[in-house]
């Protein structure tokens, strides 16, 4: 039997070639979407043999996997359908007992093993998801540390702030380089962000796609500590995403300003790029409270 991880990998490898986002005959890198869910590669391995069962991939010799799309009708049918065995996501569950205060800042393996059922080789991806995702830290020794950070509504400001800071200015940094490769392909998710997206991607997908969109634009800055820095800020602040559900109605206004940001920089207008960005920080920032987090959050 698949375990829980590879299942849930799977189910979200299926829903990104259904919605596009994995292009038909894409090779797929285990590497690459071991980076994407922030797992180790045999999970993802396992996950690619689940899909090739199903339908959703190709194997060739040599060669890895390849994404297959099934015919319409059948890809319809079976969009929503459940994996078989598919189990609950532990990650999810574990990060927002942390955050409610229902686990101690100390924890054993053996305690989180028996507390959510896993076995040992479960529970080390999803301690390293959490350490990668800033969260948790192995102690010297034994047990580990989960870490205050990113789970106060006072450090998610904090964590905004840094970005309007880093975000803006890396636009404007000397090694600055336009890939027009990377502006039309962000061009492309944005604006089918707006046309279906939206409304038909899950709310977990959706802030993956927002934080893409930036990732993607700070790394064209030359600057490999911008991409670092931004990159780790957003891992540590899906803690708390967790625990709200996304204003789908909020995304259209924040798809369109990333596609005037898009624009901008297409036209070499760098400078005022970098003022639409901190204006659209900042605007991301005001929607939310910074004394309480509120029931809804921007996907950005």
């Amino acid at each position: 039997m698949a375990t829980a991880l590879a299942l849930q990998i799977a189910k979200a490898i299926t829903n990104a070639i259904v919605a596009g986002d994995i292009a038909e005959g894409e090779h797929m890198s285990a590497q690459k979407l071991a980076d994407r869910f922030s797992v180790s590669r045999s999970p993802v391995r396992e996950a690619l043999q689940l899909l090739a069962a199903e339908g959703y991939a190709v194997q060739e010799p040599h060669k890895g996997f390849f994404a297959r799309l099934k015919p319409v009708s059948e890809a319809a049918a079976n969009a929503t359908r459940e994996l078989p065995f598919e189990a609950p996501n532990t990650y999810q569950r574990m990060a927002d007992d942390w955050l409610s205060d229902r686990l101690p800042a100390e924890v054993t393996e053996q305690m989180l093993k028996e507390r959510y059922g896993l076995t040992k080789a479960q529970l080390s991806d999803i301690l390293m998801r959490a350490a990668r995702e800033g969260w948790a830290e192995p102690k010297p020794g034994y047990g580990w540390n989960l870490l205050p950070v990113a789970k106060t509504p006072e450090a998610f400001e904090q964590a905004y702030r840094f970005r309007m800071v880093i975000e803006p200015a890396a636009l404007l940094e000397p090694t600055f380089h336009l890939d027009r490769k990377v502006l039309d392909e962000l061009k492309r998710q944005q604006s089918k962000m707006l046309e279906t997206d939206i409304e038909k991607l899950p709310g977990e997908r959706l802030m993956e796609r927002g934080a893409t969109f930036h990732e993607e634009l700070i790394k064209l800055s030359g600057n490999p500590f911008f991409h670092q820095a931004l990159v780790r800020v957003n891992r540590m602040r899906r803690l708390m995403e967790y625990r709200s559900r996304v204003d789908r109605r909020r995304l259209y206004g924040q798809c369109s300003q990333h596609l005037e940001i898009i624009e901008l920089l297409a036209k070499g207008d760098i400078v005022a790029a970098s003022y639409a960005m901190r204006k659209h920080l900042i605007g991301a920032l005001k929607a939310k409270s910074p004394l309480a987090l509120p029931d809804t959050i921007p996907a950005d």
